[in-house]
């Protein structure tokens, strides 16, 4: 495992080479989060390179502002015509059960659940996160073995090798190797 010195988006190429070595071992998919795109340009990119041939998932949010996509019609239009598949979903680990939170106070299972999941890094709760969104949306066809990338706040800085569980099993989620994360 590749221990990151500190969070920054400098760790991005090096998260994306590992995961795209690691999907290629094991002929699967790449599941990766991807706000603006940029990061879904970059794996696009190394994945040309290194005659990476499997599946790009990228999961975009609309956490930013409501009923604002953060990913650029633009952008959308070349991850898609680039083969990307594209999923744009709630949280996974948060989504309805944070409006209950913000109205009524506390803490609910859920975030729980996510916050616990940042004790080893903010990227490893969105690799779960994010898997559970593409196996809730059908981007993965079944619970399978995939290379999720997450990261903190921008770029990617952890891959980990996991099976989703979908978000109504969660805790049928695997995690079988973090390939990489910040310390």
């Amino acid at each position: 495992m590749v221990i990151f010195e500190k969070v920054s988006p400098e760790n991005t190429p090096v998260a994306i080479k590992l995961a795209l070595e690691k999907a290629k071992e094991i002929s699967t998919d790449i599941v990766l989060a991807s706000s603006s795109g940029t990061s879904a340009f970059a794996v696009l990119e190394l994945a040309a390179k290194m005659d990476y041939t499997g599946r790009i998932i990228a999961i975009t949010s609309v956490w930013k502002d409501p009923g604002v996509n953060q990913l650029s019609d633009e952008n959308r239009k070349k991850l898609t015509n680039a083969g990307v598949i594209l999923v744009t979903a709630a949280h996974a680990l948060s989504g309805a059960e944070r409006s209950v939170s913000g109205k009524f106070g506390g803490v609910y299972p859920v975030e729980i659940m996510a916050h616990t999941l940042r004790l080893f890094s903010a990227g490893v709760k969105v690799c779960v996160e994010i898997g559970a969104m593409a196996l809730d949306a059908g981007a993965i066809q079944e619970p399978r073995t995939v290379v999720a990338l997450g990261g903190t706040g921008r770029g990617l800085d952890t891959a980990c090798v996991m099976t989703p569980g979908y978000s109504a099993k969660i805790f049928d989620t695997r995690i079988h190797e973090i390939l990489c994360k910040p310390y």
